[in-house]
């Protein structure tokens, strides 16, 4: 270390800022160019533009399905759902540290021991350190903490997104079960009702025995559903709740019939998928932050230079310039230059595994959205026409026409066939749910976020 008279401060605090003025323009290590990614022309899913999809609202996807009860539950989970607030905690931690690494570039003040004079005396008063960022560490590493902070914050919007999801795909199945309740309400009533008309009838012996243990069977077995469909409907109920941060024994939802209409969902062009997933531009921001990561691992091989001034009470103002120069360090140093090239190349892999894993969601959407639609007619008629049969034979029964086991048939297969149209409407609205959160929910980054090229 070197000790600066007093009269020599101004040269050194002049040389400094010539020394700074040049730092300034030197920054080793990589600057961040986007890398090419997988992208088609267009979706292979799609049959094209479909006038009949309604855009996604901005910001409440959700309310495209039409439901208030629905939208008053969502609204409430970005507020009180505590996973998402620990992924807002963890937000507010990564924005810390890139205060914290900002402040590397200012010089640090304090008050304490010097050591001041020639004979680097010891002393008491105002000190002030200062590192000059020669090689532009400071600057690559504010750069790799602003980066991870904006992952943070896309991390964010995407557990965001997925709970919403969770949130809303629960309620859908809870209003299926709200209707399947009904349904089998219904057919243990009906099924109580004929297994005494079926006793009534043993007794004037106008029926077997077997006849009367196939009537109790029926009425068994859909109150026996009934029972587990009530069951099942209490625990979405209890997970709903959890969602929003509530105890279970503090929240209900009222029974509500289940007519959600399914959308048509737009797909958007396959080159703005990459800015509207927020999982994509994580992942393309952690791949930002390795590449930053470079610069700082390659400075770190460089000299160094710290800059002391210093007030003191005794020996009054001083200065001193800590240089500093590496020579050996058993390959550490360069190892860590190794170390963050491979940590980029996996954060490059990450990003295209990334996004060849969102085409691939998107086109499942697709995929399961159209089938199931073309399938919904069909279901939709079969259970129409298995009630109508259902109602026919019971007639035929009572008029003598028909024998029991026919309207024990008719009866079953009414109920699956209903039940089947039910499950099928809850997989259309499951499906188009997948579909918008693979599209990103609508979500878009705030704008200057990533002013990156892709080369």
């Amino acid at each position: 270390m070197t000790v600066l008279p007093v009269n020599s401060l101004l040269r050194t605090l002049a040389v400094a800022g010539v020394t700074v003025a040049l730092a300034a323009c030197a920054e080793v290590g990589p600057d961040y160019v986007r890398p090419a990614a997988p992208t088609p022309a267009a979706y292979k899913e799609t049959a094209g533009p479909d006038a009949q999809a309604t855009a996604l609202p901005a910001g409440k996807w959700w309310s495209i399905y039409g439901d208030a009860a629905l939208d008053e539950l969502v609204s409430q989970v970005q507020v009180n759902n505590q996973s998402l607030a620990a992924s807002a905690a963890r937000v507010r931690e990564a924005q810390a540290l890139l205060k914290a690494a900002g402040g590397a570039a200012y010089p640090s003040i304090g008050l304490g021991s010097l050591k001041s004079g020639r004979r680097n005396e010891n002393d008491f008063g105002l000190g002030v350190s200062w590192e000059l960022d020669l090689w532009g560490r400071i600057r690559r590493d504010v750069e790799a903490h602003r980066a991870s902070a904006q992952a943070s914050e896309a991390d964010l919007a995407a557990a965001t997104l997925s709970m919403q999801a969770r949130l809303v795909q629960s309620y859908f199945a809870l209003r299926e079960d709200d209707a399947t309740i009904a349904l089998l309400e219904r057919a243990a009533d009906v099924g109580t009702r004929w297994h005494q008309m079926v006793q009534n009838q043993y007794a004037q012996g106008q029926a077997s025995s077997a006849n009367v243990a196939d009537a109790l069977m029926r009425a068994s077995s859909a109150q026996l559903q009934l029972a587990d469909t009530k069951s099942a409907r209490a625990q979405l109920e209890h997970a709903i709740a959890v969602m929003l941060g509530k105890p279970p024994a503090e929240f209900s939802i009222a029974p509500a019939p289940f007519d959600v209409n399914v959308p048509v969902i737009p797909a958007s062009l396959p080159a703005t998928l990459l800015e509207r997933r927020p999982d994509v531009v994580a992942s393309e921001r952690r791949m930002a932050a390795a590449s930053a990561r470079i610069g700082v691992a390659k400075a770190d091989t460089l000299p160094s230079i710290d800059l002391v001034a210093g007030l003191g009470v005794r020996r009054g103002p001083t200065g001193t310039v800590d240089a500093h120069a590496p020579l050996f360090a058993g390959g550490r140093l360069e190892a860590g230059v190794e170390n963050a090239d491979a940590g980029y190349s996996e954060a490059v892999a990450n990003y295209r595994q990334t996004v060849l894993d969102a085409y691939r969601e998107v086109e499942d959407g697709l995929i399961a959205t159209r089938t199931l639609a073309d399938a919904a007619p069909l279901h939709a008629d079969a259970a129409k026409a298995a009630t109508e049969s259902d109602r026919v034979i019971q007639n035929q029964y009572r008029e003598g026409v028909a024998d029991y086991p026919a309207v024990v048939d008719a009866a079953n297969a009414a109920l699956n066939a209903v039940r089947g149209d039910l499950d099928l409407r809850r997989r259309r609205l499951d499906a188009s749910v997948d579909l918008i959160v693979a599209l990103g929910g609508g979500w878009q980054p705030e704008a200057g976020k990533d002013a990156t090229a892709e080369r």
